[in-house]
């Protein structure tokens, strides 16, 4: 067995303290910084204020008879009250699901099922998807951030400030840190619908500090959180352990190029995490020559490959070093990343400490050469803990060695550097998000005029993959504009803008293995 090792030396954590505790153990040090910025508003709370606001949180969770493991849901934006609702909820010994905000109702009532979740915090932009979904799932409480009244009055809902009145909880709530359930964000690992990723305390703890060689924390550095905090990506990179290092944080609450580059400007950001759709907006939009960018010293990109050309070019135009780093929702998510000075175009660094690797062959699954490609393999302590009540899918990505099939084809060069050559086979990567192909396709063919359909990502210079589609009809039913059109307007109804199919090409079959399965190489140009 060829195990590669990382060539930084292992770091310890805690494994007696939950999440919350140890990010916020050093912050009596600097309780009136700046920890979370409302960019759009300059709206802010600091250190102190933010550790007040999540205990007083959790005191009112405790208050309204929340149990331990109880699962909240939280729909919102980036915002700084995220930041208030996950950690209260830890603190209370409760269990955040995150969902995606620009989700259906249909969407949103498939997380609620799964995960659970008992009461739901929201902002009033969402209110008639709330009203959907609260009509369809009983809610122990529904829980606005903003809003009027008449938000709260049509919703039946609490105002966060309610929540927000409760004595502060003293302390954190008794949990089990290697076992209890932080977090349930949903990933389709690399292939499927939507499941949730079981992700505890002590997952999350070693990730931060796996992460810490290479976080480059500098007395006056600020965050730009413009990447969400739903995913696993925004979460635990740009927010919580931005928090760890006591690093003020500004968050925006969608990506708008002006507004972006207003913010950098205005805050004077010094260190971005961004996408590669971003990235290229930085390359070539006429725009960036009308800001000022030079507080920015780093840049990091993640979530989907990053093109060498892309990178220097963004590099030469802002005057920031760049580069790549790789991870999953189920590594928590950091597995791999570069030293600043050493990051290489094309590469996403060297393993991350405490953390091993293999490269398979994709048919013997027999660990290859250094230098030849195959599967990337991961075990350590970020890994999680399973997907929820899915055994099975479980046993497809874990083994029971602990190690994680990732679905991702890399190679290493003599440096130990790894080079991701291509994404997993099935899932289409929309500017960042991840898109099942699976899903879309179940929704294809209940069309009245669909036999069969498959779906792969169609390459595109601004999104990186955009949904296509490939269908056969009914009989009855002849290709046209207009047939294309209503099956792409029918698929839309029931997923968010990013999972919407962008264009249709008619087949007289779906091509197919013996055993049924779709062969999307032969759908690809």
């Amino acid at each position: 067995m060829n195990i590669l090792k990382s060539k930084h030396p292992d770091v310890t954590w805690p494994t007696d303290v939950a999440l919350t505790t140890y990010l916020f153990e050093g912050a009596g040090d600097y309780l009136d910084r700046a920890a979370l910025t409302d960019g759009s508003s300059g709206r802010q709370l600091t250190y102190g204020e933010l550790i007040e606001g999540f205990k007083r949180f959790a005191g009112g969770l405790i208050e309204r008879r929340a149990e331990n493991g109880e699962v909240l849901a939280v729909v919102a934006p980036n915002l700084p009250e995220y930041a208030v609702v996950f950690h209260g909820t830890l603190y209370a010994g409760g269990t955040i699901t995150t969902i995606n905000p620009s989700y259906t109702a249909k969407e949103i009532l498939k997380q609620l099922n799964d995960s659970k979740a008992t009461r739901l915090v929201s902002v009033s932009f969402f209110a008639d998807t709330l009203k959907e979904v609260a009509e369809q799932y009983e809610l122990k409480d529904l829980i606005l951030i903003d809003g009027t009244d008449e938000h709260r009055e049509s919703l039946g809902a609490t105002p966060i400030t309610d929540y927000l009145a409760a004595e502060p909880l003293a302390e954190h709530a008794e949990i089990d840190t290697a076992n209890h359930i932080a977090c349930l964000p949903y990933s389709s690992g690399t292939t499927g619908l939507p499941k949730g990723v079981v992700l505890s305390h002590q997952n999350l703890i070693a990730n931060i500090a796996q992460g810490e060689p290479f976080a480059y924390v500098e007395e006056g550095g600020v965050v730009l959180a413009v990447l969400p905090f739903f995913h696993i990506y925004g979460l635990q990179i740009l927010m919580n352990s931005s928090l760890r290092y006591g690093v003020p944080v500004v968050t925006l609450p969608r990506f708008d190029l002006m507004e972006f580059l207003e913010c950098v400007q205005t805050y004077k950001i010094t260190r971005l995490y961004l996408v590669p759709p971003i990235v290229l907006a930085l390359a070539k939009h006429p725009a960036i020559d009308d800001f000022d960018l030079s507080s920015v010293d780093l840049i990091t990109s993640g979530a989907a490959p990053l093109s060498a050309d892309v990178a220097h070019a963004t590099s030469n135009r802002i005057g920031a070093e760049i580069f790549q780093g790789y991870g999953m929702t189920e590594l928590s998510p950091l597995s791999h990343a570069a030293l600043r000075g050493e990051g290489k175009p094309g590469a996403v660094g060297g393993v991350v400490p405490n953390t091993e690797c293999r490269i398979v062959d994709i048919e013997t699954r027999e660990d290859v050469e250094n230098g030849e490609m195959g599967e990337l393999l991961i075990r350590g302590p970020q890994v999680m803990q399973g997907y929820l009540n899915n055994p099975e899918a479980t046993a497809e990505m874990l083994d029971a060695d602990g190690w994680l099939s990732t679905g991702d084809v890399a190679y290493i060069d003599d440096a130990q550097d790894f080079y991701i050559v291509e994404r997993s086979k099935e899932l289409i990567k929309y500017k960042g998000f991840q898109v099942s192909p699976a899903e879309l396709e179940g929704i294809l063919l209940t069309h009245e005029a669909v036999g069969d359909a498959a779906v792969i990502g169609k390459p595109d210079d601004e999104a990186g993959e955009l949904p296509m589609a490939f269908v056969t009809l009914k009989e009855g039913y002849e290709p046209s504009d207009e047939t294309a059109a209503d099956i792409i307007e029918f698929a839309a109804k029931d997923v968010a803008t990013f999972k919407r199919i962008a264009e249709i090409q008619f087949l007289d079959a779906i091509p197919k293995s013996a055993t049924g399965k779709i062969l999307r190489k032969e759908l690809r140009p």
